[in-house]
């Protein structure tokens, strides 16, 4: 396996070989807290930066099957009428200046009856808050959780972020399972053996990233009712909220907020395919006002006058993106996601090295095991993913990172067509690699 790309040089410095004393009358160090934590092979970015650094410059084009972004694609662009909206706030000259901390009150006043569809209860404005995106908005709420001696339960496999953010933050991280053999269910036994009186919340993923599964409502009504029980919290992360093609409908875990507190966090970065334009939320559900009463809510108010705000043209496009974008928009983007589980679910099931327990539903990913034994000058799944950037430039991510060595991340949001090319260089790869039985 090939060492990591190296970065020394880049500030024109061409020895890093620096002796302490040369470092003796400067008065800065990094943090300890950033010192201990290696965290840039933990985050996603990290470790493809790291995968893709084997790829042979002069080799095949590059097939993206480790990424969360398909905007690159003709075929994932995002809607006319999303494209619009973003226009029509520049273009007005009225949205050049700050917004409020907590977001403009029309655009969390729609997200707001947006998020309430299908619940027992109505949102309002005043429960959203506006994020650069999901993942500011994963940081806020573990910043506000940040006590001393806290710890938090994470998904195993899970999205790593939450993991390298609690590192940075003091928050110890436990893990608990999902079941492969259950339709990556959670291990709900596990909840009770993992958690104590320091347990402040647990991280739910649905739909699944990067399973691939949606919980169903009967699994979900347990899930809450032992987080009661626990006294938690639910941190439920629905990035990828509505993005199903399978047989089981998206249910919301605010849906159950009446049973135990709950912050959604989501974003319009998914359904609408726009990564890029950084506009997320976070939705208190709390009903019974367990979150306003132990002052969650109101630390999540305090936080966010001091964290950047979400560019204020995109808060002002969410009423016409959401409001406005035609079903069909949607129901092209989920059939041809749908098409894309299939190849990628079928195209996997005919190579003896990789096993995927169960066909994706929705998201955009699906875990992959591999079979180390069938394969020959491969260790683990580090190895497989930077030999196979290095031999076929395909990209995969390793599962080590998202908890489950030996696995990999294959994303399918992709055109179909590169899709079935990738497979057709995994299934070389694969052959080349095999052991000769």
């Amino acid at each position: 396996m090939a060492e990591p790309m190296q970065l020394n040089g880049c500030n024109g410095i061409k020895n890093e070989n620096l002796q302490a004393e040369d470092l003796s009358k400067w008065n800065f160090r990094p943090s300890e807290a950033v010192k201990g934590c290696s965290h840039d092979m933990v985050g996603i970015r990290g470790v493809l930066d790291y995968v893709m650094s084997h790829l042979n410059p002069i080799g095949k084009s590059k097939i993206p099957l480790g990424h969360g972004d398909p905007s690159g694609f003709d075929c994932f662009r995002t809607s006319i009428v999303a494209e619009d909206a973003l226009v029509e706030a520049i273009r007005s000259g009225k949205y050049n200046g700050y917004p409020p901390a907590v977001g403009l009150p029309q655009s969390r006043r729609v997200v707001a009856d947006y998020l309430s569809h299908g619940m027992p209860f109505k949102l309002s404005e005043d429960d959203v808050f506006l994020t650069c995106g999901c993942s500011q908005a994963i940081d806020v709420v573990l910043s506000v959780l940040a006590r001393e001696g806290a710890n938090i339960l994470l998904p195993r496999p899970g999205f790593p972020a939450y993991e390298a953010l609690m590192a940075y933050k003091g928050i110890e991280a436990r893990h608990y399972d999902l079941v492969p053999e259950r339709g990556w269910e959670i291990n709900l036994d596990q909840l009770h053996a993992i958690a104590d009186s320091n347990t402040v919340a647990m991280v739910i993923i649905n739909p699944s990233n990067p399973c691939g599964t949606i919980f169903t409502h009967d699994h979900l009504t347990k899930v809450a009712e032992t987080a009661k029980r626990l006294g938690l919290l639910i941190i439920s992360d629905e990035v990828y909220a509505h993005i199903v093609f399978g047989e089981k409908p998206f249910i919301p875990m605010g849906f159950f907020a009446s049973t135990v507190p709950v912050l959604t966090l989501g974003s319009i970065s998914k359904k609408w395919m726009v990564p890029g334009w950084r506009i997320g939320w976070i939705a208190t559900c709390d009903p019974d006002g367990i979150l306003r009463k132990s002052q969650i809510t109101e630390g999540i108010k305090k936080l966010m006058n001091i964290v950047v705000d979400p560019a204020t043209i995109a808060q002002a496009a969410i009423p016409q993106i959401i409001e406005k974008t035609p079903k069909d928009f949607f129901q092209q983007t989920l059939q041809l996601l749908g098409h894309a589980a299939d190849i990628c679910y079928d195209r996997i099931q005919k190579l003896d090295v990789l096993y995927c327990p169960a066909k994706p539903e929705g998201s955009m990913f699906v875990m992959v095991k591999i079979n180390i034994s069938g394969l020959v000058d491969i260790r683990d799944d580090i190895e497989f993913s930077a030999m196979l950037a290095k031999e076929e430039s395909v990209i995969v991510l390793p599962g080590s990172p998202l908890g489950l060595k030996y696995w990999i991340r294959v994303t399918f949001a992709i055109s179909p067509s590169v899709l079935e090319e990738g497979f057709d260089r995994i299934a070389a790869f694969c052959m080349r690699h095999a052991k000769n039985t």
